[in-house]
């Protein structure tokens, strides 16, 4: 299967870091966070990846090249301005191909095992689903959550609220409504499609940090360096 790794945002909330840095270069416990996630898709046996770039996206291509030393091969989706994570993933279409695919948000921190994507990949199509989504328990940030889910169905109704982690599997025909190079948020895709009972779920209760701010990145650090 192919996976992509969304890499385009500016990371306001990282600033000054990332004034001259790409977000997902910045490195914790001595490695980018972008190699983090391709070295244990590899490690998963996904070595098909696809990574969208914008600010700085030069610099993301110089310093993973082809993916060779990694084991993988990497092909790259660039944007003169981020398309926000729908618009960026539909542009991305043509690389991903028609078969469902991993989406991994590039500024995250998981030890999510990458190795059972294929299999939930694989039966999406015909349990009729158009998304596979890994929640998380709410952090301190972010403490209401997103979706609900239960008995393996994520939907937008109903308590306990769980955050969405930025790991997610789709059908690419999730995205067939939005023009190649426009910009589209992912939330209502996914809202849609669960008043249809097509987005399946489930809780990853494993390490996962949103790296969204530099303390939050020095609390990485922190926590690998120990390690």
């Amino acid at each position: 299967m192919r996976a992509m790794i969304l890499a385009a945002g500016r990371g306001e909330r990282m600033r000054p870091l990332t004034d001259a840095t790409p977000k997902p270069l910045l490195a914790a416990g001595g490695k980018p966070l972008i190699v983090r996630h391709i070295e244990a898709l590899v490690r998963a046996g996904i070595r098909d990846i696809v990574i969208n770039h914008a600010h700085l996206g030069g610099m993301i291509e110089a310093a993973l090249g082809d993916g060779g030393r990694f084991g993988a091969a990497i092909r790259y989706s660039p944007e003169v301005e981020a398309l926000e994570t729908a618009g960026g993933i539909a542009r991305a279409l043509p690389l991903l191909g028609d078969a469902p695919f991993a989406v991994i948000n590039g500024d995250i921190a998981c030890d999510f095992d990458y190795a059972r994507m294929p299999a939930l990949a694989d039966a999406m199509p015909d349990r009729h689903l158009q998304a596979h989504l890994v929640l998380v328990p709410n952090p301190p940030h972010h403490p209401h959550g997103d979706f609900a889910l239960h008995d393996g169905n994520v939907s937008d109704a109903g308590d306990p609220k769980l955050t969405f982690s930025g790991i997610g599997l789709y059908d690419p025909r999730l995205f067939a409504g939005i023009a190649r190079g426009a910009k589209a948020r992912l939330a209502p895709l996914l809202r849609a499609a669960m008043a249809e009972g097509a987005v399946s779920g489930e809780l990853h209760a494993g390490l996962w940090i949103d790296v969204g701010t530099p303390e939050r990145l020095a609390e990485l650090d922190r926590l690998l360096s120990a390690l």
